[in-house]
């Protein structure tokens, strides 16, 4: 047993350190850097520990820390992991350092103030995964809108400010319909544990409700079709440390609701209208994928990409309901895949999208330019660049041997159990999403050298190197090796698949 509060320090510790990081004000820029940097390779370590100090082979919430935080409503400052958000707060930790490293010479103004909001950022987003009481996980959940606004809106492009408070509206409309969802849930049984609303006795009017609130507010975070419109907009204004961010780590939110809160709080309902969620799924890996064929900015591009990507989240969770009917064990263990494949997709999503919008970052840091026609012929004049773009570009387009295969193959393998048409439609993505990307890198890469703008580029730094480097590490080793990540989050699926079975006895 670990002595000290693990989860709180690794939420309180980015979120003190960020005001701390004020501190140093504008006249110590490289100052604040190291220290956000120090900062954030603590917390890493910390993330760590909860791999040696947490018991991941069973379902049971490890590191538990409950303290009463407000009694007279019975709100309670409760925290644990399972196998599920402790893969998602070690990938938060991973990719918040990283994007510190990428900044260091982008930003050059209110630096400190820039880092700072990285890292309280961080710090609420690892409450999102770590929170057991249904109302600090909205506190959590709302409260990290507020610093990723300013980035958008402080550090972004020229429509900085449209984007920004398109982003803030989609998102917090959406959750005030789970916000009256929560309080109905907690005015029927009295409690805002997590755990205590699993086991509410609901009618089928009552889960249909609960069910579309919850709906609206994780499909804007996801973002599902057709919810999806803010993200394009606040990728192509965000700073590239803000892009990856909102790609790697915050959509992920909205599927990590629907396992939190959908699949066992309203499993009736979800049953119900699985069908609703697998067509919008669809469309987005489908049309959306179709959408991102004719950008010609490279964000754009990559935005539309995760929108289809993030479709095979959806369809992993809800296909798992579509394929128990009977509580069989054959359907347990459907379910338990379509489930798995939904993470892994969730994991391996984080290190593609983290690592092409960097990619497209390193390219505007020389160029001031994020459109396809300005670029050409980049490996004659940047071969190492060029060979990690190829990579990602691979894993990217679904790939054998790269992350981006593994998630995706395992939900197409489960939607086959439940209709040879929905996995083909599913399927169609590899497809779609190998013309896109390597569309990108024919005209990007591939060729004769463009300009005379692109020939004056230089290869990678030692710093984006590392970054890069550590995405690709990532990449091709959960394309190889998945199965320490399918091991520790096995428990927690199997829990979550036998709660769908048991609602359908």
């Amino acid at each position: 047993m670990i002595p000290v509060p693990l989860l709180s320090l690794l939420i309180w510790l980015p979120i003190f350190g960020g005001f701390a990081t004020l501190a140093f004000g504008n006249q110590r820029a490289n100052a604040a850097r190291w220290f956000a940097l120090v900062v954030a390779i603590v917390t890493l370590g910390l993330s760590l520990l909860m791999f040696t100090h947490g018991d991941f082979t069973g379902a049971s919430m490890q590191l538990v820390e409950d303290k009463a935080w407000i009694p007279a409503f019975d709100i309670r400052y409760h925290l644990g992991v399972d196998g599920i958000s402790a893969a998602l707060i070690a990938l938060t930790t991973l990719t918040s350092m990283l994007v510190l490293i990428s900044a260091w010479t982008s930003i050059d103004k209110r630096v400190s103030q820039y880092y700072a909001a990285f890292l309280i950022l961080e710090g609420l987003m690892v409450g999102v995964f770590s929170a057991l009481d249904a109302m600090l996980f909205y506190v959590f959940f709302e409260g990290m809108l507020i610093p990723m606004f300013i980035i958008i809106g402080v550090w972004g492009g020229p429509r900085r400010v449209y984007a920004s408070v398109k982003f803030f509206l989609y998102t917090f409309l959406g959750s005030v319909f789970m916000l009256v969802g929560l309080i109905y849930l907690y005015l029927k049984g009295g409690s805002w544990q997590i755990a205590d609303m699993y086991g509410l006795q609901l009618s089928a009017t009552e889960q249909m409700w609960i069910f579309f609130g919850f709906l609206i507010a994780f499909a804007v975070k996801v973002p599902m079709f057709p919810v999806h419109t803010w993200l394009p907009d606040a990728h192509v204004e965000a700073p590239t440390a803000g892009s990856v961010i909102l790609a790697a780590i915050m959509l992920k939110i909205g599927g990590y609701g629907f396992l939190r809160f959908v699949l066992p709080i309203v499993p009736d309902a979800g049953h119900e209208w699985a069908w609703l969620v697998i067509a919008l799924s669809l469309i987005a890996v489908v049309y959306v994928g179709l959408v991102a064929l004719v950008q010609e900015d490279m964000k754009k591009l990559i935005a539309y990409s995760s929108v289809s990507h993030m479709g095979f989240v959806t369809l992993g969770t809800f296909i798992a309901f579509g394929l128990v009917h009977s509580g069989d064990a054959h359907g347990v263990d459907a379910a338990r895949l379509g489930l798995q494949g939904a993470m892994v997709q969730m994991i391996s999503h984080g290190f593609v999208s983290g690592a092409m919008f960097t990619c497209v970052g390193v390219l505007y840091d020389r160029m001031h330019s994020r459109m396809i026609k300005d670029y050409g012929g980049v490996a004659n004049v940047m071969p190492w660049f060029a060979a990690f773009v190829v990579l990602f570009a691979m894993a990217n387009s679904g790939l054998p041997g790269t992350s981006g295969f593994v998630g995706e193959f395992m939900v197409i393998l489960a939607s086959f159990q439940k209709h040879p048409l929905i996995a083909f439609a599913a399927a169609t993505t590899l497809i779609i999403g190998a013309g896109y990307t390597l569309w990108l890198v024919k005209r990007v890469i591939w060729g004769e050298v463009g300009n005379a703008h692109v020939a004056e580029m230089e290869d990678l730094n030692p710093r984006e190197a590392l970054v890069l480097g550590v995405f690709a590490v990532g990449v091709l080793v959960l394309g190889v090796w998945p199965k320490p990540l399918t091991d520790l989050m096995e428990p927690a699926i199997a829990n979550l698949a036998s709660q769908i079975v048991a609602s359908k006895l």
